[in-house]
């Protein structure tokens, strides 16, 4: 029954427009989507919802926090170098990692990936697949809650260690970098990531890929914004019925414009200077 209701879900998203699928498409504003029957039943939902419906509702600023607690958070590198880093969240996802990956390789760029603890647990090979090409891992908790709905350091604590745990025993350390889901935090959730020897990666540059417009659309949104320094964020993993093949598309288009205008892509760590292993 569920998978039933999926199906017609999908299909009444096709026929309202949200999705275009031709699977002969060779411009890159034309993009797939991944049939819903092909998701695997033990793939790990996002606790706090869409980003389509959460992203609305920013709690406190970013760069207010950044203001407060300069030595925790972060949003962008130094300005004195065209080096700029490439953030990946919510994965990994089994429908768009690898091809992400496949991206990443292809150009010879190195990213870092926040990841959910639920999703490192259910696919290991992925995030083992990360390090093994380079990239560096950062925790994204285990089940992607809305942090200040939740309004408990408690539940914080819990998410957080969980994954750490996993990764630790996926990538052979404890990594000292968190990205907060939807970047949703406020001062005593801030306090208590610092007290657990975390660095919050924030970002200077949002693709909005998770609005799934074409390809072009994400590509520009970036391209026009970088700046020596910035780092970006974008998604390798979704909802149930999210698409990331207009991130992988943009990627292809991304990467090589800014090549061309001089910047080099770096981790985070390398980015600013700072560990990722606690």
């Amino acid at each position: 029954m569920i998978k039933k209701f999926a199906f017609l879900a999908f299909i009444g998203l096709c026929l309202n427009g949200f999705f275009t699928i031709d699977a002969n498409a060779t411009n890159v504003d034309e993009f797939e989507s991944i049939p819903v029957q092909q998701i695997p039943e033990d793939f790990p939902q996002l606790e706090g919802g869409p980003e389509t419906t959460e992203r609305v509702r920013y709690p406190v600023s970013n760069i207010v926090l950044q203001q407060r607690y300069p030595e925790t958070i972060v949003l962008s590198g130094p300005s004195t170098e065209k080096r700029v880093a490439l953030t990946f969240d919510d994965g990994p996802d089994p429908r768009f990692t690898g091809q992400v990956l496949d991206v990443l390789n292809q150009y010879n760029v190195d990213a870092t990936f926040f990841v959910m603890g639920a999703r490192a647990e259910t696919y290991p090979d992925l995030v083992k697949r990360m390090i093994n090409e380079e990239h560096i891992v950062g925790n994204h908790t285990y089940w992607h809650p809305n942090l200040v709905d939740q309004a408990s350091v408690a539940a914080l604590e819990r998410e957080v260690n969980q994954t750490e745990e996993i990764l630790e025993n996926l990538i052979g350390y404890r990594t000292k970098l968190f990205r907060a889901p939807y970047g949703f935090l406020y001062n005593e959730l801030v306090e208590k990531l610092r007290d657990m020897n975390y660095t919050v990666v924030g970002w200077s540059v949002d693709s909005l890929d998770w609005q799934e417009e074409p390809p072009t659309v994400i590509a520009n949104t970036v391209t026009s914004q970088v700046q020596p320094g910035s780092i970006i964020l974008m998604h390798d993993g979704g909802e149930w019925d999210a698409n990331r093949t207009p991130t992988i598309q943009a990627l292809q288009q991304i990467i090589p414009t800014l090549k061309e205008q001089g910047y080099e892509f770096v981790t985070v760590p390398e980015l600013l200077d700072i560990p990722y292993k606690k």
